[in-house]
């Protein structure tokens, strides 16, 4: 508040960057994120990872395990690209804006853990920006929209028995039926990008199913209630080279470890099924850059500031060639089958320019290694 009475350009900046994230790039990632941050939870404790989204009434809560809220997870969610897991190599989340996802359906959120609690209020904080005499012109301007998560005020409560955290959403009435859909339609393979969760209970309306996922051996089984498809996986890692990233942001910087899997599903045969058109790459969850290849592609590709395209440059490329050949991994370790030809990547139907490097790269990588069925 006293930021913002010393400058009403920076309560029209929060506001204006808080809007964008809103909806632009967290639009439509309100599972996703709070998937995500579930799974960094439990990375950070050291372990398994579970998640429990509840739809009940007009509320969706959302129970995750792991490392309880702390001051420095507060200073996060108060904050813009200043995340508390900057110094946390394996997690997923890194931009520090992930939970900017849940204004889209609620105007109070709050965040319930075995440390305390916060919660936010459009009302609250709208309240507060009113008394300030050099900004009723500027929220009026603005019907009234205010900056969300910026003024956390402390919340009573507990999570559930066996977790360490709740995430609490009234949701506006017009948002719990995309909401509901959501869960519904939520897939199990997203746990695929999620290696700190192994687990997501979806309870819609008293209607419960378990998203699990259980690897061995270069495959990765994935239940979806009652129905459980293996996928074969492939997977690399390593650490770019400090001048590789010289020209990233600094603290992108501190972050050089990378991983690059690729996945597809088998049928009961143990034959791969090629995924369907449509697919995205995952930097490492859904992205809006297609993908021809009819595999799913995960690897912590450097991301705009829209959050859902990958940006160009060196750091790009070298993901790429080890994308390349990782995807020549996998087919290697896939039975000899004609449908192999259907993973090989046809030339001209790339729909961007990312796709078409990886399709240039893995096509110049299946020239020399033996994947090919022998007659």
């Amino acid at each position: 508040i006293a930021a913002w009475t010393d400058s009403p350009a920076r309560f029209r900046e929060d506001a204006n960057a808080e809007e964008d994230l809103v909806r632009g790039g967290y639009r439509d990632r309100l599972l996703v994120e709070l998937a995500q941050n579930a799974a960094d939870a439990a990375l950070r404790a050291g372990v398994p990872g579970r998640l429990r989204l509840e739809l009940a009434g007009g509320t969706l809560r959302a129970a995750n395990t792991g490392a309880p809220l702390d001051a420095g997870g507060v200073q996060g969610l108060t904050t813009l690209r200043a995340s508390a897991k900057r110094d946390e190599a394996g997690s997923v989340g890194r931009f520090g804006v992930g939970f900017a996802a849940v204004l889209a359906v609620t105007d109070e959120p709050a965040v319930i853990s075995r440390t305390g609690g916060v919660r936010f209020s459009a009302a609250r904080t709208r309240e507060e920006v009113a008394a300030v005499p050099g900004l009723a012109q500027e929220l009026q301007r603005r019907d009234g929209t205010v900056p969300v998560l910026r003024l956390p005020w402390p919340a009573d409560g507990e999570p559930p028995a066996g977790f360490a955290t709740e995430v609490v959403l009234p949701l506006r009435a017009a948002a719990r039926a995309s909401v509901a859909a959501a869960l519904e339609a939520l897939p199990g393979e997203l746990l695929l990008a999620l290696p700190g969760l192994s687990e997501i209970e979806v309870v819609l309306d008293g209607r419960a199913r378990t998203l699990s996922a259980a690897p061995s051996d270069g495959r990765v089984a994935i239940s979806d209630g009652g129905r459980t498809t293996a996928w074969a996986v492939a997977q690399r890692s390593g650490e770019l080279p400090a001048s590789l990233v010289a020209d990233r942001p600094v603290e992108e910087r501190e972050r050089r470890a990378w991983t690059a899997t690729w996945a597809v599903p088998l049928d009961p045969d143990g034959r791969p099924r090629p995924l369907p058109a449509g697919q995205v790459v995952h930097a490492p969850t859904p992205s809006d850059e297609p993908l021809s290849l009819p595999a799913r592609l995960i690897a912590p590709f450097p991301l705009g500031p829209d959050r859902r395209h990958v940006a160009p440059g060196a750091v790009t490329g070298a993901l790429v060639a080890a994308a390349a050949d990782t995807y020549a991994d996998l087919l290697e370790g896939l039975p000899a089958d004609p449908v192999l030809l259907a993973l090989v990547p046809r030339m001209g139907l790339a729909g961007a320019a990312l796709d078409a490097a990886l399709g240039a790269a893995v096509l110049d990588r299946l020239r020399a290694v033996a994947w090919l069925p022998v007659a």
